[in-house]
């Protein structure tokens, strides 16, 4: 293994980019060395780069990037318990298991996610409400701690560094392993239903009665105001029985077939996306669904991972780069929170090109894990300057006074004070961190930002 090579890197929204000082381990005896080799600088696990902000990025410190720890360790044909290497992908497991008929227990919106990187950011799926989050599948983490020792933790053994590690978003160690319990599947396809929901009323009428439904997500027109505030299209899913045959199989083939095909090569005109083709976009993408319920078979990947189908889709928001606000707010019988994020959205004149709404279920996790029982909003915006970190301060606010939080994950401006709201047990998870890191060896700019690591 080379050491240390200068690389600047950034997260999926490219934004911000700093540079670091990189490594690519093969094997774990190399991430020991590079622990040992740190030159007194801080230190950082980067998988694929897909959290949005700089949760994964460090100035002036040491990265190992883990892509290369991607061999799968053992496999339990009965249980369904496969033992991994934490550069191993969501991807690598659909491809290696769901053959063999199983199934990833969470999967997030890409599947070019580490197990390692699930893990650190406790990923969420469209089945928190039925499956909870990815740390709840998961034990025998195994975690090159800042001692340079190799630690075995789950919920029964060292939970406290578990805990500290399930969506600590890197700052407590290496994450060389884990075991993951995959799920039994009849095969690649979904059982999927969509409808248009009218406003945010009749969006929480159809998520109540959607609860048989293993997976569900509404896209949300966010510009949409007055009594069509929260419109858009709700999806639930299900996996398919046992002989399920795919509908619409020829336009299905032809946009598997388009996929490699499909790329964002540069960097769109930064005026591209503002509220006037955002608006046309919306009403077209809103009114082109058919009235009443649609039902189909699908495969998994147009239903779990759209815009996979696309490479390097985030250059489509410009130079600049995305911002990505996802927040979640306990539920309340007005609905008077989401209410007031929506209209601040839509009065900003600033368009969210992608927005995702769901409700999240009872499932929680201590410390920095971001689920909570509520609703959870997704929006995606160019980074337009000062404007949008305008509004994303106002969003902050509301966010905080509702007892909700923004996710880590996708964060890359969220202010020390703020974090500190919307996450009151931060103290007893640095205490926890401390015990096990207690000079702060592994650092990000996440974590400097947020008062969590370094100074």
């Amino acid at each position: 293994m080379e050491r240390w090579a200068e690389q600047e890197l950034h997260g999926w929204g490219r934004h911000p980019r700093l540079p670091a000082e990189v490594a690519r381990p093969e094997r774990r005896r190399e991430v020991r060395a590079a622990l040992a080799d740190r030159g007194g600088k801080p230190l950082l696990a980067h998988g694929l780069g897909r959290s949005y902000g700089d949760a994964a990025l460090i100035d002036g410190g040491r990265v190992v990037l883990t892509r290369r720890l991607d061999k799968m360790l053992d496999f339990d044909p009965i249980t369904g318990w496969v033992r991994v290497e934490a550069g191993v992908t969501l991807k690598a497991l659909i491809e290696t298991f769901l053959p063999r008929g199983f199934w990833p227990p969470v999967v997030a919106g890409t599947w070019f996610v580490t197990v390692g990187g699930a893990i650190a950011s406790d990923i969420h799926g469209k089945n928190h409400h039925a499956d909870g989050t990815f740390a709840d599948h998961v034990r025998r983490v195994e975690i090159l701690t800042a001692s340079g020792e190799i630690v075995t933790c789950d919920a029964e053994t060292e939970p406290e560094l578990f805990w500290a590690t399930v969506g600590g978003m890197g700052l407590t160690g290496v994450i060389l392993a884990a075991d993951v319990k995959l799920r039994p599947v009849h095969n690649a396809y979904f059982e999927v239903e969509s409808l248009r929901v009218a406003n945010l009323d009749h969006f929480f009428e159809v998520s109540a009665d959607s609860a048989h439904f293993t997976h569900t997500v509404t896209w949300l027109d966010s510009l949409a105001t007055g009594d069509a505030m929260g419109r858009g299209i709700f999806m639930r899913g299900r996996h398919a029985e046992p002989g399920a045959e795919p509908t619409g199989g020829a336009l299905a083939k032809l946009a598997a077939k388009l996929s490699p095909l499909l790329d964002v090569p540069l960097d769109l005109p930064d005026w591209l996306m503002n509220s006037f083709t955002m608006r046309l976009f919306n009403e077209g993408f809103y009114h082109k669904h058919p009235k009443g319920v649609v039902r189909g078979v699908q495969h998994f990947a147009p239903y779990f991972f759209p815009l996979d189908f696309i490479r390097n889709w985030n250059r489509g928001y410009g130079s600049r780069g995305l911002l990505q606000y996802q927040l979640v707010v306990p539920r309340d019988p007005e609905h008077r929170v989401i209410r007031e994020i929506l209209g601040a959205v839509s009065g900003a004149g600033m368009p969210s090109f992608l927005t995702v709404f769901k409700e999240f279920g009872d499932s929680t996790h201590p410390w920095l894990s971001f689920p909570r029982p509520g609703v959870t909003l997704a929006l995606d915006f160019p980074n337009m300057g000062s404007g949008v970190h305008h509004l994303f301060d106002r969003l902050d606010g509301l966010v905080a006074d509702a007892g909700g939080r923004v996710y880590l994950t996708k964060d890359a401006r969220l202010p020390r004070e703020t974090f500190r709201r919307m996450y009151p047990d931060w103290t007893e998870w640095r205490a926890a961190r401390d015990r096990w890191d207690p000079d702060h060896v592994f650092q990000s700019a996440l974590g400097q930002r947020l008062g969590l690591s370094g100074d």
